[in-house]
């Protein structure tokens, strides 16, 4: 009997070590810590890397065993650009750059293949003559989530009271299907727009949102819409209940013809967060579905306090992410991020609009992006000594009317001086569970760690990963889902970037 458990238990580690795998590239000497990058995805069995160092623009193949076949040098490019952002399809990418030329700043659109070369000429998208040098970008690109519909937006905000949005559409094969002129009203001195998106139909939805000053909790919020076809928009309020928001989300849900709207609330201003704002919007009938109040029991804000008080359990979490379920309902997952310096401690009353992951620019444009930027800077520091900090990460459940199912913690505790590129977490969903992978302190090592949690809410901690060569340090944030069960992650190897595949 011990002789078979034993053998039982050989063969499920073995399975175990199949199962995990992790396949590093060789460190590049010419990409060193500087390089800006971009996991792009895996485009006809390779995996291309966008790359940027001073200028000079190339975009790396690599095969499945993360061996570099080519790097190409997109010579298409004029000597600077703004921004560059991918969209990825099984057989090719789009990247969409901005450049500007004397007082024109234009979009661009360039089709690249699976060999890194791009296909046919870069198509112009739009352009705008502005009267500033841009140094950040105008446009800003979103698609639906099946890739049939790819917006195009800028806002113009010269006019504290009235914001000028051009919006437009084009198809997966980058043909314009229309542009609209939008007058957004901004009545309120505060007033914010959040970040636009696009659904499956192509309909247009963002947040217009209200503070009593600037950087201050959100007192009211309008849902915004547009119909494709249509040149005009449908402004509703949403019923707050006497709450101050912070950290306001928007999410587009196909399955169910929804949209999900939710953030973190409390009940005075600058007061504790007391729980989760969340309203249902139902497109059928253009109506509020349903709007719900979770106020946070004692157990939870003990389980997520971290460093904190219990009342002030939730004051350094922010809203990571939403995943909608073909149910009607979704699960959020939030993460503790703050900052310390010589100047004392950043909260979230230091970052504009709430969150250290979203920033709008102005200079008559403006734009509204999450998770932006290069691991090397931080808009934050203020040129003083600091250390960042990411805790614990709290994931919900919510079922079709918006109330909580279940609500779990998972422990971490991470910091790091003056960068956080090698702190907070990605987020693999392999459809059975969520898999959390971030580093974990371990002996002075630094080791990439995996936990899950389950359909029941029920937090998983997986044997540690296999392969975990010394000396490669991962930025586990910047890492990227390119299969159902792979992700890509930049790695730090004597200071040179290179780049791990994780397969689970």
């Amino acid at each position: 009997m011990k002789k078979t458990v034993a053998c039982l238990v050989f063969l499920m580690s073995v399975l175990v070590v199949k199962a995990q795998k992790v396949v590093y590239s060789e460190p590049d000497k010419s990409d060193y810590r500087q390089t800006e990058f971009d996991i792009i995805g895996k485009i006809n069995g390779n995996i291309l890397i966008y790359k940027n160092i001073r200028n000079s623009y190339a975009i790396s193949v690599y095969d499945m065993d993360m061996k570099q076949k080519a790097r190409v040098k997109l010579e298409f490019l004029p000597d600077r650009i703004i921004n560059a952002d991918f969209m990825a399809y099984p057989d090719y990418c789009y990247m969409f750059y901005q450049y500007q030329r004397r007082s024109v700043v234009y979009s661009m659109a360039a089709k690249i293949g699976g060999d890194g070369n791009i296909i046919g000429e870069p198509i112009k998208m739009d352009t705008t003559e502005i009267s500033f040098l841009a140094n950040n970008k105008i446009y800003s690109i979103v698609n639906s989530d099946d890739k049939q519909y790819i917006g195009l937006f800028k806002i113009n905000s010269k006019d504290d009271d009235l914001y000028l949005v051009t919006t437009t559409v084009f198809n997966k094969e980058l043909e314009k299907k229309e542009k609209q002129y939008l007058t957004v009203q901004m009545p309120d001195k505060h007033d914010f727009i959040t970040e636009l998106s696009i659904d499956n139909d192509g309909d247009i939805a963002f947040i217009r949102a209200s503070q009593t000053q600037e950087n201050d909790k959100i007192n009211k919020i309008h849902l915004i819409t547009k119909k494709q076809g249509s040149g005009s928009i449908k402004e509703s309020q949403l019923l707050l209940k006497d709450l101050t928001l912070d950290d306001i989300r928007l999410k587009v849900d196909n399955f169910n013809k929804n949209y999900l709207i939710s953030s973190f609330y409390s009940r005075s201003r600058r007061g504790n967060i007391e729980g989760l704002y969340t309203c249902i919007w139902d497109k059928t009938s253009d109506a509020v579905k349903a709007v719900t109040v979770s106020e946070f029991d004692e157990n939870l804000r003990n389980d997520a306090k971290g460093d904190n008080s219990t009342k002030g359990a939730f004051n350094d979490y922010f809203i990571k992410n939403l995943i909608v379920r073909k149910d009607g309902g979704f699960l959020l997952a939030a993460e503790s991020f703050f900052s310390t310096g010589r100047g004392g401690a950043f909260n979230r009353y230091d970052y504009l609009y709430g969150s250290p992951f979203y920033r709008p620019y102005t200079n008559y444009y403006m734009f509204n992006s999450y998770g932006y930027g290069y691991p090397w800077y931080r808009y934050n520091s203020l040129g003083q000594n600091t250390r960042y900090n990411a805790q614990n990460i709290a994931v919900f459940s919510f079922d079709s009317t918006g109330r909580i199912d279940w609500s779990n913690v998972l422990n971490k505790n991470q910091y790091d001086d003056e960068t956080d590129a090698f702190i907070g977490y990605s987020l693999l969903n392999t459809g059975d569970q969520l898999h959390f992978l971030f580093n974990q302190q371990e002996k002075r090592l630094q080791l990439l760690t995996d936990q899950s949690i389950s359909p029941s809410g029920q937090v998983i901690r997986n044997p540690t990963l296999k392969n975990l060569d010394k000396g490669f340090d991962f930025m586990a944030r910047y890492g990227k889902q390119i299969g159902s069960r792979q992700i890509i992650f930049p790695c730090m190897y004597r200071n040179y970037l290179c780049f791990a595949r994780l397969d689970l």
